[in-house]
């Protein structure tokens, strides 16, 4: 990576001290950066309110773009990285929170299947497509995953197993961004056009846009029997994530690890496999459980949900932040390819399973 190109790093840790002892203090722009973030998912949540179609988390990964390619962005970006990383696992977690194992088998044995079909096809063909593209494993593995589960925040989920490099993960974030918002449009006209039934549409919304609010978004356009059906859909996706994650994980550790070591790399320094399941996943099923008891009350569950909003949000703006623009360009179209590929499969493998068991 030429310096030019290379993020901001972080800057050594300031240790200070005084009658209490030493305290580690956050890089320069650590503060910074989460406030941005936090601005920005406020910023979002607002926009969504009074436009509807407009999901919070698509400003959010746009606002979080635009300021990432200034000066502002340059001094923030230690903070835009604590926000990608640590504020967005901790909304996935409280996702958790959205699901029950109860809407889940209401969705009865054949739409069920359907969904475990699409976030399977996905996956492998996005994994195939990767490797015919000539994309590296760990950008294709995060564009597979956030593509058969729930966009972003998947994609933040697949992270440490993809061991991916930075403007890879910010390509497929600005991605998905993308197409969940072209699905805003694109696929309301395609069910009008093919005169699909509000509930057919609504489960095929569910089965193929990424974001929950995309799918809220494109599934309200057709009324609230498609509403009902698409989010019940999409949560029953999203509860796929945790074994897909555990899959890819148990493959990963199986397959012998050959690195090259860099320059002035000790030879003998052993080679760190990939966590079984991220400790977020775990507190995810946790989530899932917990609100299957039936324990939380709605009120308990509404401020849940906006605090999961506010934190994907605020990771989104992170990792916005951090997509530089002369550093994506070195990627070339291809990783653009896979993603609008990827699209077309999922949308293609979900209209044809809604379609023959509904």
């Amino acid at each position: 990576m030429a310096p030019q190109d290379a993020a901001p790093p972080l800057r050594p840790v300031h240790r200070a001290t005084g009658s209490g002892g030493s305290f580690t203090a956050p890089p320069p722009g650590a503060v910074l950066g989460l406030a941005i973030a936090l601005g920005g998912a406020l910023v979002g949540l607002v926009v969504h309110e009074h436009v509807g179609t407009l999901s919070a988390h698509v400003v959010a990964v746009v606002l979080g773009v635009v300021i990432g390619n200034t000066a502002l962005g340059a001094r923030a970006y230690p903070g835009f990285r604590i926000a990608g990383r640590h504020l967005l696992r901790f909304g996935i977690v409280l996702l958790g929170l959205r699901i029950s194992v109860g809407d889940v088998a209401d969705l009865g044995p054949a739409l069920l299947l359907v969904v475990v079909a699409v976030v399977v096809a996905t996956f492998l063909g996005t994994r195939a497509l990767g490797r015919l593209l000539g994309l590296s494993p760990g950008f294709s593995l995060l564009v597979a995953t956030g593509w058969s589960i729930c966009g972003a925040s998947a994609i933040a989920a697949a992270e440490p197993l993809a061991r991916a490099d930075e403007e890879e993960v910010a390509y497929a974030v600005a991605m998905v961004a993308l197409c969940g918002s072209l699905a805003i449009v694109v696929l309301p006209a395609i069910g009008t056009l093919l005169g699909l039934p509000d509930p057919v549409f609504g489960a095929w919304v569910g089965a193929s846009v990424h974001d929950v609010g995309q799918v809220v978004a494109a599934a309200s356009t057709h009324g609230d029997e498609a509403l009902a059906a698409a989010v019940v859909v999409k949560l029953t996706r999203v509860a796929m994530l945790a074994p897909l994650l555990a899959s890819v994980a148990v493959a990963a550790r199986r397959r012998p690890v050959v690195t090259e070591p860099s320059e002035g790399a000790m030879q003998h320094e052993p080679v760190r496999r990939p966590p079984l399941v991220p400790w977020f996943v775990v507190a995810f099923l946790g989530a899932v459980a917990l609100r299957s008891t039936g324990v939380l009350g709605d009120p308990v569950l509404d401020t849940a949900r906006v605090a999961e909003t506010t934190l994907v949000a605020a990771g989104l703006v992170g990792l916005g932040g951090q997509v530089v623009w002369r550093r994506l360009r070195r990627l070339g179209g291809r990783p653009l390819l896979l993603g609008l590929a990827s699209w077309c499969l999922v949308a293609a493998v979900s209209l044809a399973g809604v379609s023959v068991v509904m």
